[in-house]
């Protein structure tokens, strides 16, 4: 039998309805405009259309967005200065600098930098360690949106079996941070597994839920999926035959019980997260309000 898709395209749009209906709440309660500045550094392509995605995401959301972008020579003191100014604007509610960085900017001490009440990214190390306490100030957007795309379909968190392949900052560990958690949408059982990982297909096989962030076009193949799993496909590579995530879809998809599709799955989540996360940091006023970071 052919795998449910997991339609994450359909509930971004949920969710952003959601999120502009509480703006709109809280500016006619408040008179504040959530603000989210963004930080664009050189011309890579993907940025930039990922830009041009949170901007009209923004405006939808009834957010106001300002765009920063600096050239690539831009150097890490210049990029440096102009965060610390969106740290003092009191306008500001969160602070993304868009990644990767070009080559030379000191990309952990620029990411260090974002005051922890505007890190709408949750990469400060402040917010991770709050996540790690199981008391989140923001959750990272990847993540959330993953988390959201399980809670809302049904599928049963608590005790579940789960495998996540990767263990990047912004996804892998994270991920597996928030689902260990006591709490409602987790309790799970978090295996972490990556590419030194000994008999890799056996680890991933055990996974009720499976979650797939290596950044390798179609790695996971149909022999190591448990027949029935929730597959989760975060990446998204580009090909001659166009955009495939690091999961083998039209293999997968005859063994899993439920897949999400690339794209479509994942990614539009990603950016209403992070909508989600801008206005908690305006509710919060830069007062380092915590427990905000979930729906």
């Amino acid at each position: 039998m052919t795998a449910t898709i997991l339609d994450g395209k359909a509930l971004s749009k949920t969710i952003r309805a959601e999120i502009a209906e509480d703006v709109a709440k809280f500016t006619k309660q408040t008179g504040i405009t959530p603000c989210l500045a963004a930080v664009l550094i050189g011309e890579d392509p993907a940025s930039q259309i990922y830009v041009r995605n949170k901007e009209r995401a923004c405006k939808k959301a009834g957010i106001e967005s300002r765009m920063h972008r600096l050239p690539v020579e831009t150097t890490t003191e210049e990029l440096l200065n102009l965060i610390g100014r969106l740290n003092n604007d009191q306008a500001v509610h969160g602070i993304l600098v868009q990644l990767p960085l070009p080559a030379g900017i000191d990309e952990q001490r620029v990411l260090d930098a974002v005051r922890p009440t505007k890190d709408v990214d949750a990469f400060h190390p402040e917010n991770v360690g709050l996540i790690s306490q199981g008391r989140p100030r923001f959750l990272p957007c990847t993540p959330h949106g993953i988390q959201q795309l399980l809670i809302r379909n049904g599928v049963e968190l608590s005790g579940a079996n789960v495998v996540v392949l990767g263990r990047s900052d912004i996804v892998g560990k994270p991920m597996a941070l928030m689902l260990m958690q006591k709490a409602d949408g987790a309790n799970a059982t978090v295996t972490v597994a990556h590419s030194r990982t000994k008999n890799l297909a056996d680890v991933t096989r055990s996974a009720d839920i499976l979650i797939v962030a290596m950044g390798v076009a179609k790695f996971v193949t149909a022999d190591m999926v448990k027949p029935g799993a929730v597959v989760v496909d975060v990446g998204i590579n580009r090909t001659d035959d166009g955009l495939v995530g690091d999961v083998d879809f039209d293999a997968v998809k005859e063994v899993a019980g439920r897949i999400t599709p690339v794209p479509g799955g994942v990614g539009p989540l990603t950016v209403t997260m992070l909508l989600h996360n801008t206005l908690a940091g305006a509710r919060g006023r830069g007062k380092g309000e915590r427990g905000r970071g979930m729906l």
